[in-house]
């Protein structure tokens, strides 16, 4: 049965820079046979998608908000895909998902805070 295990986050003063982790097991595939998305709940706000990379070549997708910032990677040997996030803002709070098949990761926090 697959599972997500999600790594990183954490507080972080703005301008700052943080690596999610989304590591997939237990599935009958590897991570590069699934598209992969980014998800995020801000206090307060409804969860949105964010970013995603596609199964096979890997294409990547943002959301307009984040262009420039965000970066979606996969490392297939560690079946692990990869969220980059630089010039961190206080917008960026939020708990962080990733999600597969409609299957979630337990979500990561980043707080982003002087």
């Amino acid at each position: 049965q697959l599972q997500l295990v999600q790594s990183g986050g954490g507080l972080v003063q703005p301008g700052g820079s943080l690596r999610l982790s989304c590591a997939a097991s237990g599935g009958t595939k590897a991570v590069d046979y699934y598209a992969v998305g980014w998800f995020r709940e801000a206090p307060g706000k409804e969860r949105e998608g964010i970013a995603c990379i596609t199964g096979g070549e890997g294409g990547t997708e943002y959301k307009d908000s984040v262009k420039g910032r965000f970066t979606v990677s996969r490392d297939n040997a560690k079946n692990t895909v990869y969220l980059q996030i630089v010039s961190l803002e206080p917008e960026d709070t939020a708990i962080y998902y990733c999600n597969v098949l409609n299957l979630w990761g337990q979500g990561t926090q980043v707080t982003v805070s002087s």
